[in-house]
């Protein structure tokens, strides 16, 4: 019987996986497929999937769109293709009149073939944006000033402030437009602070705990705090017997700690509990866009009361959805940078098994959170596909590059070279990820 919640893990873990790579690809190729339509290049096969055919039927285009067995990927197959990777196909191009070559991916024109090529990685980033702008207009943003919908269970007594209070300032210091680190850590480390609000038309001063209490906002899968056994919403009331007002203080003891283990003691609805916790080494990005190595124990903080949310307008959702995605990409570059130089560890690489976790994760977190792990991902692996390697889309916009300067293609000899190097490079970087995910 003890295998039973495994193998539903295990079920989980490979659904979650199916469906937020079948998604991805999905969009991917679309934008490869619809584009290469549209600059009258003929597409012959979509195709989820590798392998034998579940699912096929064709379009007034000639088109088939088919689902296949294997669902770890995807390709568009167009006239004069070889294969899925889109290799040539030279003897069929030979045998093609010459009116029919211009419906070729080989034989259409370069302007026709670097638009196909660059829409797949386009399309991803599309899909981002516009997930990233929904789930802010479905949830919405936090009102600013912060108005209090609910405040969270706490040990603490002394507390006046109330729901339906908006925080106009903390200890005199008027509440930012745009909240900064700066702007909190100024704050007194004490238990309790005075709160200016607006209640009832009115403005009065209230006694409320720190922005940020000790109270643990979530707790990372697979991260030190998970195994210990801590939960979201637990106070820390100490670390290592020193009690805690903020969660800031929390940070640097086990900073202190350099690595040992850390004593907490933890309030949890009404209920005192211990746990012992091993602080893990991690590379963490920094605001500068680097990464610094610090010992972490998987947990982050929440304010000490749930927000009251407003809709933004769709202009203001979608300049977000923008900002986020370009967000993603920059790390993105930061941390291949940072991973190719050595300056990071190549743990964080993560691979097929760790991208099937975190979809795992995502979706028992719940439907928006695995909605928004999708955009993730799509900007991810619309990121990835630019990368100037043969066999990438980034590789085929490099080889047009080539053919826009030098007027002529490369060979076909060095194209096949170059696009089993490109495969080799890809298969051993992917093997190489699957590692970390087994033994990291």
């Amino acid at each position: 019987m003890t295998l039973l919640p495994e193998f539903g893990n295990v079920i989980l873990t490979l659904i979650s996986f199916v469906v937020a790579l079948s998604i991805i690809v999905g969009v991917h190729e679309y934008g490869h497929y619809i584009v290469g339509r549209w600059s009258g290049i003929k597409a012959e096969v979509f195709s989820i999937g590798f392998g034998p055919i579940l699912f096929a039927r064709h379009d007034k285009h000639g088109t088939r769109w088919q689902i296949a067995a294997i669902p770890f990927g995807g390709y568009v197959k167009f006239l004069g293709d070889a294969n899925a990777a889109s290799g040539k196909d030279g003897d069929a191009m030979e045998a093609m009149p010459v009116t029919e070559l211009r419906h070729t991916m080989h034989g259409a024109p370069l302007w026709a073939r670097s638009a196909t090529v660059l829409a797949g990685p386009v399309f991803n980033f599309i899909f981002s944006i516009f997930v990233f702008a929904g789930l802010l207009l479905a949830v919405g943003v936090m009102a600013n000033p912060p108005k209090i919908a609910s405040i969270y269970p706490l040990p603490y007594e002394g507390i006046t402030i109330e729901e339906g209070d908006q925080i106009v300032a903390i200890e005199g210091v008027t509440f930012p437009s745009e909240p900064d680190r700066e702007y909190f850590d100024a704050l007194p480390e004490t238990l309790l602070l005075t709160y200016t609000v607006q209640r009832e038309g009115q403005e009065i001063s209230v006694k409320g705990p720190q922005y940020s209490p000790a109270r643990i906002g979530f707790v990372q899968p697979r991260s030190a705090g998970e195994a210990a056994g801590l939960l979201e919403g637990d106070i820390i009331l100490s670390a290592d017997g020193e009690a805690l007002e903020s969660f800031r203080e929390l940070i640097g003891i086990v900073k202190a700690a350099q690595g040992g283990p850390v004593r907490l003691v933890v309030w949890r609805l009404g209920e005192e509990k211990e746990f012992v916790i091993q602080p893990e080494l991690r590379d963490v990005p920094t605001a500068d866009n680097g990464f610094e190595k610090r010992f972490l124990i998987g947990i982050s903080s929440s304010s000490f009361f749930e927000p009251v949310t407003e809709r933004p307008s769709a202009f203001e959702a979608l300049g977000l959805g923008i900002e986020q995605t370009y967000s993603v990409v920059t790390r993105s570059i930061s941390g291949l940078y940072h991973l190719a130089a050595g300056k990071i560890s190549s743990c964080n690489m993560s691979g097929a098994i760790g991208i099937a976790r975190a979809s795992k994760d995502q979706a028992e977190a719940g439907f928006v959170e695995f909605i928004g792990f999708l955009a993730l991902l799509s900007t991810a692996v619309g990121f990835l596909n630019l990368l100037p390697i043969p066999m990438l889309d980034g590789g085929h916009l490099v080889f047009y590059g080539y053919e826009a300067i030098m007027r002529r293609k490369p060979s076909d000899k060095v194209m096949n070279v170059l696009m089993s190097l490109g495969m080799a490079l890809v298969l051993s970087v992917m093997l190489f990820a699957l590692w970390n995910d087994i033994f990291c």
